[in-house]
């Protein structure tokens, strides 16, 4: 049984980054700011990141992942236990990538740990310390992307269309004479504008594209979002691992790095595309302040040892600003939310199904 749950924690390992490693990029590459390769190579440079870092930032979501608190100790501790839950969550999730779907691993997690409860043990079920610490989260956080997300597009709004650069300009020489004294008057002057319009200034003392500094910036907060998102996750997997007492955190997390890695190399495109493609064509600048929300939202939750999905979050934040942008798929949109309602009695159902079968 030992051997059976780590094959299953990296089996879940390698369906997590098949289904969540590229979704930071996923407006880069919708932009075509980066191509499909470059895109997967640095997202699966900062998933390993987020993955070894999460050893220091996140070691609450390790406990809370492993079902302590929702079960007696006996029961969260039993391989047949474990084995069900991150079986039931793997299962779930490979469906969904195969089906280009973008559903969250949390989710996932959260079914497979009620199904395997209700046959394990369906009276000592704590449904409030359930619904308090995992669901409230769980709903929330999209619905506040998606808000924060339509506000940074009305923020947008408030940029001049017409700004590509920025210049600083050599002051006029005003000057007057106080005896055999020059005395210069005026700064140096900062001037923003379209392209041509720099173009006509006179040798500015230095010269900044907006465009590429936005674009450059846009990669980094992908980045940023797929280490957040690895930061988060990596401790729920490596639960599977520290609860059963097979291996220490560390092990753990670095053999699920390395299996998140190789998922979302080698499966990552079909969720990629719905994501990149289906739900809204954004523009860098709208993909960024999309792509900063995530980040800031994923971030703080793992710090604070909350169990949020990336998936949920990444989506509302790029929902948001496509609502307010009026360039969101709401068919597309719709197909994602239906599978985030199925994902978790499908868990269930798959756990509860493996609890008995073991």
């Amino acid at each position: 049984m030992e051997y059976l749950l780590v094959a299953v924690a990296l089996f879940l390992a390698f369906g997590n980054g098949a289904n969540d490693n590229f979704k930071g990029f996923a407006t880069v590459w919708g932009s075509d700011s980066l191509s499909y390769r470059q895109a997967l190579i640095l997202a699966t440079l900062a998933t390993v990141a987020g993955s070894l870092m999460s050893l220091y930032l996140a070691n609450g979501l390790v406990q809370q992942f492993s079902g302590k608190g929702l079960l007696p100790a006996l029961v969260v501790d039993a391989p047949r236990f474990i084995a069900s839950v991150g079986l039931a969550a793997a299962l779930t999730v490979i469906i969904a990538t195969r089906a280009g779907l973008p559903i969250s691993t949390t989710h996932a997690l959260l079914g497979g740990l009620v199904g395997a409860g209700l046959a394990a043990s369906p009276g000592e079920l704590q449904f409030a310390r359930l619904a308090n610490t995992f669901v409230l989260p769980l709903l929330l956080s999209p619905v506040l992307a998606a808000v924060l997300g339509w506000l940074a597009w009305r923020l947008l709004l408030l940029r001049r269309a017409d700004t590509d650069c920025a210049c600083v300009i050599a002051p006029p020489v005003l000057a007057v004479t106080s005896g055999s004294v020059l005395q210069q008057m005026t700064a140096p002057q900062l001037v923003m504008g379209s392209n041509p319009q720099c173009d006509q200034l006179a040798a500015p003392l230095a010269r900044l594209a907006i465009a590429r500094m936005l674009n450059r910036l846009h990669i980094f907060s992908a980045s940023l979002i797929c280490f957040a998102r690895a930061v988060n996750d990596t401790p729920k997997l490596a639960a599977l691992l520290v609860a059963a007492h097979l291996l220490n955190a560390q092990t753990s997390i670095a053999m699920i790095a390395a299996l998140m890695a190789l998922g979302g190399v080698l499966l990552s495109r079909r969720v990629a595309e719905t994501m990149s493609r289906r739900v809204s064509r954004m523009d860098p600048t709208q993909g960024l302040s999309a792509n900063l929300i995530t980040a800031t939202l994923v971030l703080g939750a793992s710090q604070f040892g909350l169990p949020v999905s990336t998936t949920h979050v990444s989506v509302g934040a790029i929902a948001g600003v496509g609502s307010g942008a009026d360039t969101l798929n709401k068919s597309a949109l719709r197909t994602i939310l239906l599978s985030w309602v199925a994902t978790l009695p499908m868990a269930a159902g798959l756990a509860w199904l493996a609890h008995q079968l073991f």
